[in-house]
């Protein structure tokens, strides 16, 4: 039992057994000593979450493509129902691999989504595997991000705090550089023959208490932010 691929590398003659593929139903074909028995029409439930998580990406300025092995009538009704721009449907692991790849030859910023076993190798490889928690072990540990009780919806909460936070790193950087570029000099007595301008090491202690309290206070504003 499999699907159309595995029929067909079987021989087995199954094309008047299949039915319309196109509302998103997957076929699973019985086959024995090369003949078709049965087709069952199998269908994943779209999580009421994933459309709004998908225009919450777009939003983001982010491009969604779903990788499945799925028949491509399937994936094309699936991606429809929910907004998806891309579809690349009925690959394997390695197929999904080289997908990533090739989005970074084009100097992309790939995020991967997965749970499964087959995404494995597509998560490590993409600069930021994001994994469920639903999913498996092996999913996980190659992920950078696992999204808690598999809830599609975080991954949009996942961009926007990854956003917040890395703003918040540039500003603690600016200040960091700006607090330096004034004390260095003015510490090391080089304003001192011109303007008479000269650090004394108390403000020195004070300022760089003042730049560590600023840097962990920035930081910690990110608790009062809404994701």
């Amino acid at each position: 039992m499999g699907s159309e691929k595995l029929a067909r590398e079987l021989g087995a003659e199954f094309d008047s057994l299949l039915k319309d593929t196109s509302e998103g139903k997957t076929p699973v074909i019985l086959t024995a000593g090369g003949k078709a028995l049965a087709v069952v029409m199998v269908a994943d439930q779209v999580k009421p979450e994933a459309s709004v998580a998908v225009k919450d990406l777009h939003a983001l300025g982010i491009k969604v493509v779903m990788l499945t092995g799925d028949n491509k009538n399937t994936a094309r009704f699936i991606a429809d129902s929910v907004g998806i721009d891309e579809v690349v449907a009925e690959v394997l692991p390695e197929d999904k691999l080289n997908k990533i790849k090739e989005l970074q030859a084009q100097g992309k910023v790939v995020a991967m989504a997965g749970d499964g076993v087959n995404d494995a190798p597509a998560l490590a490889q993409a600069d930021v595997g994001i994994a469920m928690a639903t999913g498996t072990d092996v999913a996980i540990e190659s992920a950078g991000i696992t999204l808690l009780q598999g809830d599609i919806s975080k991954l949009v909460k996942a961009a926007h705090l990854s956003k917040i936070t890395m703003r918040g790193i540039k500003q603690n950087l600016f200040w960091a550089f700006i607090y330096n570029i004034i004390g260095i000099p003015l510490a090391s007595g080089i304003f001192f023959p011109v303007f008479g301008w000269l650090l004394s090491p108390v403000f020195a202690g004070f300022a760089m208490a003042f730049s560590s309290v600023s840097v962990v206070g920035n930081s910690l504003r990110l608790k009062t932010k809404k994701i």
